[in-house]
């Protein structure tokens, strides 16, 4: 499985949806139990968050060299930057020392920002968080490798807003292509499409170039240019890799500090699917 190009994508989600559920803290990793409720099978994260295998992988090569010492979370930090930066994206300095989680929140893992909702819905779900409406800006770059499951962004292609229409907004050209790859019909639903198709698998500046030229294929992509408080981001990134790349690393550092547990506070697990 690492061997594949789409798994650099799915571990920098891994940490994203790690983060923004109980903070930094490894929970997303932690198996369903009878006494522990996981985040795996929250409507985010169910048949679609991916990539548990390779964390393992880590994990136990850690165990062997280091018993105890490097936590899941940290894991998981790394792991994304790591991602990032072999995919042709940059790098940045993750600060060590988060400790794990021992419990886990099905219901906020079903609160993560989505792509159906409104970019202010997703900028207040950010700024409790103790993020803000830049960083919202910034971290949808991630949506410059990586793909998207058709539900995800079906109803631009064939019902946008219960119009029986498409997206006026969408690109005529990717507009086609996607009804190809997305037929109307719920079969097509797991079906996969790239997120930014112009390079698919390098972490670089197209994603905000597809923006401005209408094809962002998720409606929370493209909406980051109908809101003002993300647009003028979206312009000057589509201009400008590196200040793209600087400003990703500064905002992705920011969210691998969300609620991290520190000293004392929870534990190193053994085995990142399961509570010591």
């Amino acid at each position: 499985m690492a061997n594949e190009t789409r798994i650099a994508a799915s571990l920098l989600r891994l940490h994203f949806h790690d983060c923004f559920v109980n903070g930094c803290d490894g929970s997303v990793l932690l198996d369903d139990t009878s006494t522990l409720k996981g985040e795996k099978n929250a409507l985010p994260n169910r048949n679609s968050i991916r990539g548990f295998e390779v964390i393992d992988k880590i994990k136990s090569a850690l165990e062997v060299a280091c018993p105890s010492t490097v936590s899941c979370a940290d894991i998981l930090a790394l792991a994304a930057r790591e991602a990032v930066n072999l995919s042709r994206g940059p790098f940045w300095p993750v600060p060590l020392g988060r400790r794990d989680g021992t419990t886990a929140s099905e219901s906020e893992a079903n609160n993560l920002p989505s792509p159906f909702e409104s970019i202010e819905n997703i900028t207040a779900k950010f700024i409790s968080k103790g993020l803000e409406a830049k960083d919202v800006a910034v971290l949808s770059g991630a949506h410059t490798f990586g793909f998207a499951q058709c539900f995800t962004f079906k109803p631009r292609l064939f019902n946008f807003g219960g119009s029986g229409q498409s997206d006026p907004s969408l690109d005529t050209s990717l507009l086609q292509n996607l009804q190809k790859v997305c037929p109307n019909q719920d079969d097509s639903d797991t079906n996969l499409a790239p997120l930014d198709p112009i390079t698919t698998n390098t972490f670089d500046n197209t994603y905000y170039k597809n923006i401005v030229n209408n094809a962002g294929l998720l409606q929370s992509d493209q909406g980051l240019l109908g809101d003002n408080r993300t647009a003028s981001f979206v312009n000057n990134y589509s201009k400008w890799p590196l200040l793209f790349f600087r400003d990703f690393a500064v905002s992705v550092e920011k969210m691998g500090r969300i609620g991290v547990l520190t000293g004392q506070q929870g534990q190193i697990r053994k085995n990142c699917r399961v509570v010591n």
